[in-house]
């Protein structure tokens, strides 16, 4: 509850607009969240306690991201491209993706050799939940 409320307040105030998919490994997930686009940062709000769960990273899930904190969530998410059982139980799991998978598919892969980093990522244009979309 704690992530899904910080990730909420954090869309609605516009955060995500324009901030780029910094960290995309081709098999596994695309990372976003970063205001830095490195994946050094976070947002004014105050890092989220983890909130483990029995979910399942199969495609399509969506998890806070964290370092080596387990406490240290705060802005950053990622969303699997395939099935990663190693993440269970090891990172918050707070969303899936239920339509639009193949435009995830499409955002740029980084480089393998620089853990993921993108030189020309993709952006995040804007960010809306579903039950405040307009159109």
């Amino acid at each position: 509850p704690k992530h899904v409320d910080q990730f909420t307040t954090l869309i609605q105030q516009g955060f995500y607009d324009g901030l780029t998919f910094h960290r995309v490994i081709d098999g596994f997930m695309a990372q976003t969240g970063c205001p830095n686009g490195d994946g050094t940062g976070g947002s004014s709000l105050p890092n989220i306690p983890a909130e483990f769960n029995n979910e399942k990273h199969l495609r399509g899930a969506v998890s806070a991201a964290r370092a080596q904190d387990i406490n240290s969530a705060n802005s950053q998410f990622y969303i699997v491209f395939d099935d990663s059982p190693h993440l269970d139980g090891q990172y918050t799991y707070f969303g899936h993706v239920i339509s639009g998978m193949e435009f995830v598919d499409k955002i740029r892969r980084g480089n393998p050799a620089r853990g993921g980093s993108v030189t020309y990522p993709d952006r995040i244009i804007q960010m809306q939940l579903a039950k405040n979309a307009k159109g």
